[in-house]
């Protein structure tokens, strides 16, 4: 990844993020536009799922459908990639996604899908929900599945 990633605004808060993800698996992080919540913090967290106990993909949801491609065409583009490699994304009627694929960006309708098709999210180790301030109904519905999940005690790590 590029040396000036360490400078952004969550590389300070990444290891009382991770602290906070070990004792409560739903963490909430506001900072500034700028700040790498989008595409630094995803590749960090996605390296140490990687390494550690958690096991599965992330979802990274994205509101706009311009910004998943976006997101995810940045993402991949930091590990030197194409999107659909280590990092892809979904929305409707488009697919970039491959089976190595561990970092999923998908807009509000698809993620409220996948959650429907599959209430515990098989195969997911952590779900981010990226721009939560833009909230739509679309976002409301999946904050509201996945509070379910937890609360059926289908997972309790999401």
């Amino acid at each position: 990844m590029e040396p000036f990633v360490t400078s952004l605004p969550v590389a300070a808060v990444l290891p009382e993020l991770l602290t906070a993800l070990k004792t409560a698996p739903q963490v909430l992080l506001s900072a500034p536009t700028g700040a790498g919540k989008s595409t630094w913090l995803p590749l960090q967290l996605l390296q140490l799922l990687q390494q550690g106990p958690v096991a599965g993909k992330i979802l990274q949801l994205e509101p706009r459908r311009l910004a998943a491609r976006n997101v995810a065409q940045r993402l991949a583009e930091a590990l030197n990639e194409k999107p659909g490699e280590t990092v892809g994304y979904r929305m409707r009627a488009q697919s970039c996604v491959g089976p190595r694929t561990r970092l999923e960006v998908v807009t509000e309708g698809v993620l409220t899908r996948m959650i429907q098709r599959d209430p515990e999210l098989r195969g997911v180790g952590l779900v981010i929900l990226d721009e939560f301030h833009e909230r739509s109904l679309q976002a409301d519905l999946a904050l509201a599945l996945l509070l379910d999940i937890i609360q059926q005690g289908l997972r309790d790590d999401l």
